[in-house]
Parts: C-alpha cells; structure tokens; sequence
C-alpha cells in the first residue's frame, strides 16, 4: 500500500475535546432549566455536527426544528468563547504527524465541527504542523458521512482517492472513508469503540498514534 496522504478527523482524533463540547451544551441545556449530561455520555451524542449535537442533547419533547436551531446557535456561542478551557492534544499526536509529514504523506483535517472553530483550533494547537488543508462544516455542503468533502479535499490535494488514509475516532469517518474510496484507519483513543470502527468498515485499528507509522513503511 502506497499512501500520498493523511486526512484526519479532529475531535477524539488529533484532540481530546470532550469536556470543552459537553461543558458548553450543559451550559446552554442549563440556562433554559434543561436537563444537563454527564461529560462521558457526549462520547456518543458528538460527531455529526453542532446541530445533531443540539437534537440529540434535548429531551425528545424538545427537539423541534425551531429549537434544534435556536439551540445550535447558542452552542456556537456559548463554544467559541471556551473551546480552549480543557481540550488538548493526545498524547502521541504530534509526533504521528511529523512521521508523516517526514514519510512524503500531505496532511488534512475533516471535521463536522464548525469550519471557523477548525481552523482557529488547528492553528493553535498544532501551529507547527505544515496542513496542506483544513476543513470543517460549512453551509450547503453536507456534513461527512457524505464523501463529497473528502473527495474535494484529495481533488484539492492533487490525489486520487485511494492514495489517501482516512484518520477517524467514529463510524462517520469510517462511513466517509468507504464512500470515498478512502483507506479507513479507525482509533482507539477517541469517543468510540472498537466494535463500532469495525462494523463501519476500519481496515486497520490503531491502539496509540506510534502505530500509524506500521502503514507508512
């Protein structure tokens, strides 16, 4: 297997941000007397983007199209004012992507999260990592698991499909991955299980980011 790229998810991929996105959605369910989540059950409700996350943290009562928007607006808000409070890098990362920068391989990100938030968390978390592209949600372009994104994004590499590796902590990568043509590499350190990763189609599984450099020999 030859590789030209590495495309990676951002969230439980190249960064631990769970307590940042599930403080944020507690603090815009609390201020309207909402039921609040503990911390570890947004590893589920995360991953399709700030409006999924908004329905699925309301009570089912609640999941209005009206309130769903209204919800997801002040997420955004409520986010962009604190996105940096916990969120770090996980262990490993950095140097997983000098090994691949070193390798020949150009490097992106694919997020669901808001493009503005993606590329402001790029730059401040890994200002020394040469991305060729970063990429997140943006309007009339459907969120992943859609491949449109990802196949943009190798067409923006001067790539064929299937000369990149899809990086990815959920089944929407792995779903991204396959629909592009893409090589799926699921993760074991991020918001999802191995049993998922697996079903959604993950051709390889990496336990620590070290291990990625096993495809790149």
């Amino acid at each position: 297997m030859n590789f030209s790229g590495l495309i990676c998810d951002l969230d439980g991929t190249l960064l631990d941000s769970i307590a940042d996105l599930g403080e944020s959605m507690n603090i815009v369910l609390a201020a309207d007397g909402l039921p609040r989540h503990p911390i570890s059950a947004y590893r589920l409700l995360v991953g399709d983007g700030v409006e999924m996350l908004a329905e699925r943290s309301l009570p089912p009562r609640l999941r209005t199209p009206e309130m769903v928007r209204e919800m997801a607006r002040r997420m955004r808000e409520v986010y962009s004012g604190r996105w940096g409070v916990h969120t770090h890098p996980y262990s490993g990362i950095e140097d997983m992507l000098a090994q691949a920068h070193q390798a020949g391989l150009a490097l992106a990100v694919l997020s669901n999260k808001v493009d503005r938030f993606t590329r402001e968390m790029i730059s401040h978390f890994f200002p020394q990592v040469p991305f060729a592209q970063v990429v997140g949600a943006k309007k009339d372009v459907p969120n992943k698991p859609n491949p449109q994104s990802a196949l943009q994004l190798a067409q923006d590499l001067g790539l064929k499909p299937e000369e990149c590796i899809f990086l990815g902590d959920t089944k929407v990568d792995m779903q991204t991955a396959v629909g592009a043509g893409m090589f799926p590499v699921g993760v074991l350190w991020g918001f999802r299980d191995e049993e998922e990763l697996n079903q959604a189609g993950a051709k390889r599984l990496l336990a620590h980011p070290s291990e990625l450099a096993d495809l790149l020999k």
